[in-house]
């Protein structure tokens, strides 16, 4: 398992591993480069909080976060009985009227038993040249000048003793504030106290206010947790993950950069808020892709699949020899090269993200002339879309042909699209909805062999995304209970020759041989299928045993190896954590069976 937690304000993130060193930050976004990458290489780059007592056995660690919030505590106890606590948090809550979220992280260390000493050590990087960033030395604190910007650490230790990384006995409180392009003026341990307070109550508001299932509701509100984090505020974008070049095999390259945001990815996110009850992530999404319809230039002919957290385009994908890799996984990557390819599913996903608002009265002042006009557009490009060749959903960079996926979501929009237009909206739209939903379908049914959709009418494996034929609505009911039944024995991950509740998302050849580990969002998809069907014991079985691929803290990373139980893949991943909030939702029971 990762031994990474994360933390985040919806600005800025953070992953710290169980022992409480900062291995992972990237500024001033997300998609930045990393100023603490030890993640992927060991100069790479942290922020450490460690015992200063070399003994045997090495000290216990227990990392939680405090309930309900995304604030992380790493309580480490030495060998001799002496303790003490790591509280992590990134500062998010409302103030003046708008949400206070900064390029910030606090850090404060407390003792709980004996007089521990500890040793602090904050070596950041100048980005992917891997250069040290060398500090200068204020009254009480240190600046890091990077790329032309500063990240200061305000702090009341000695800071003798924070440059030299002198052992110091923790006799009292100490408290760290880093920051990026601005200075902390007020009294530090206050503005922490504060800060803390705060940020406390903003998640465990935003908690109460989230509708949860009847059943797995501590692993749902995490997740629901995790995924708010990957929602960059500033412009509406939301992450496909915190990470990049995390390996989905040790030791291979199938290492990419997932610190943007994927159109597809976004609208799958997007029904788990919808589930949770949450809707203001849609309304800031729908504004991100409306500014990139009406402004870019090229996105008149086709919308790319994936975007920067600033609408750009993350090319060129540029290698990083200089970094080793996680355990040495090479390469490590940033950018990622499918903003160039065509992936034509993303227009019928769109057009499923905002169905809800002409369903649904509460989203009235959504319904504008530049969402129709969107829209018309989107119709457009999904009734193009039908039976042409792509990259497909998984990015295959060899050889695009014609899914089924794809198919299956244009019929999906334009089925949509068909039913908003009869309930009297999108009047513009001059299309024969009709025609095309029903030439989508005929294009979806050429691939039919043996009773099942497959990938494509030239390609008969299997394809654990179309269990989406089931959650998507398609009427054909024998031909949903086919499709999903012929996946669920084929792509079945067994161990042992038992089955382990988890699925690969394919097991043929691609451009780098065959996948090894089981892609998580694919199991919890089946699990939403299955219990659509009415098949809600074996939706429920699988959900149990996936569930258990959470690491320490309950995220969950892109693949995972049942027999090894690790974790592969960028992390945490919001496909899995999207995928168990809709899974958990879909098995479980009304709450008045309860109430």
């Amino acid at each position: 398992m990762y031994p990474y937690a994360l933390i985040g304000n919806c600005h800025t993130s953070a992953l710290i591993n169980a022992t409480g060193t900062i291995e992972w930050m990237c500024l001033p976004r997300p998609d930045s480069p990393p100023v603490f990458g030890r993640l992927l290489d060991p100069d790479g780059g942290h922020f450490s909080i460690t015992s200063s007592l070399s003994s045997s056995p090495e000290p216990t660690t227990s990392q939680s976060y405090l309930s309900n919030t995304n604030i992380l505590t790493t309580t480490v106890t030495l060998s001799n009985g002496d303790s003490f606590r790591i509280t992590d948090f990134c500062p998010r809550f409302e103030q003046y009227g708008r949400m206070y979220r900064p390029a910030a992280l606090f850090r404060l260390v407390e003792p709980l038993q004996g007089t521990p000493a500890i040793q602090v050590s904050c070596r950041p990087v100048c980005g992917w040249e891997k250069t040290a960033a060398l500090p200068v030395r204020g009254s009480n604190h240190l600046r890091y000048d990077i790329r032309g910007e500063s990240l200061r650490l305000l702090t009341n230790m000695p800071l003798t003793y924070l440059c030299e990384e002198t052992p110091v006995a923790l006799t009292r409180k100490f408290y760290f504030g880093l920051t990026w392009g601005l200075g902390i003026e007020d009294d530090l341990i206050k503005v922490t106290h504060d800060f803390l307070e705060q940020t406390t109550r903003y998640w465990r508001l935003w908690v109460k206010h989230c509708s949860v299932p009847l059943l797995h509701q501590q692993e749902v509100i995490r997740s629901a947790l995790a995924l708010k984090l990957h929602c960059y505020e500033d412009t509406g974008a939301i992450l496909a993950a915190m990470t990049t070049s995390l390996p989905e095999q040790v030791g291979g390259q199938r290492n990419w950069d997932y610190r943007y945001c994927w159109l597809r990815d976004a609208y799958f996110t997007l029904t788990a808020f919808n589930n949770l009850g949450h809707f203001e992530e849609m309304e800031s999404f729908l504004n991100f892709l409306l500014n990139i319809a009406l402004t870019h230039e090229q996105s008149r002919d086709r919308l790319r699949p994936v975007y920067t957290l600033s609408q750009g385009l993350p090319l060129p994908e540029i290698e990083h020899a200089n970094w080793s890799g996680y355990q040495g996984s090479a390469p490590v990557r940033s950018h990622n090269l499918a903003a160039d390819q065509v992936q034509n599913d993303a227009y019928g996903e769109m057009i499923l993200t905002f169905t809800p608002i002409f369903f649904d009265e509460r989203f009235l002042d959504l319904r504008t002339r530049d969402l129709d006009g969107l829209l018309t557009h989107l119709a457009q490009l999904c009734a193009r879309s039908i039976g042409r060749q792509d990259a497909g959903l998984w990015e295959i960079r060899g050889g695009w042909q014609e899914h089924s996926f794809t198919n299956l979501l244009c019929w999906a929009g334009l089925e949509r699209l068909e039913r908003i237009k009869r309930a009297g909206f999108l009047k513009s739209i001059t299309l024969d909805l009709t025609a095309e939903r029903e030439r989508a379908s005929r294009a979806l049914l050429r691939a039919v062999r043996d009773g099942a959709v497959r990938n494509g009418p030239d390609d008969a494996t299997h394809d654990a995304a179309l269990s989406q034929l089931a959650i998507l609505g398609y009427p054909d009911r024998a031909l949903c209970d086919s499709t999903l039944s012929q996946i669920v024995r084929e792509l079945s991950l067994t161990f042992d020759g038992s089955e382990t509740g988890f699925f690969y998302r394919y097991v043929r050849e691609d451009d780098f041989g065959k996948p090894e580990g089981a892609f998580v969002v694919c199991s919890l998809w089946i699990a939403q299928a299955l219990a659509r069907l009415g098949n809600l014991n074996h939706a429920r079985a699988i959900l149990d045993r996936v569930v258990t691929a959470g690491n320490h803290v309950g995220l969950l990373s892109e693949h995972f190896i049942p027999r090894t139980k690790d974790q592969c893949g960028n992390f945490p991943q919001a496909y899995s954590h999207v995928g168990l909030i809709n899974a958990a939702f879909a098995v479980s029971p009304p709450w008045s069976d309860v109430l």
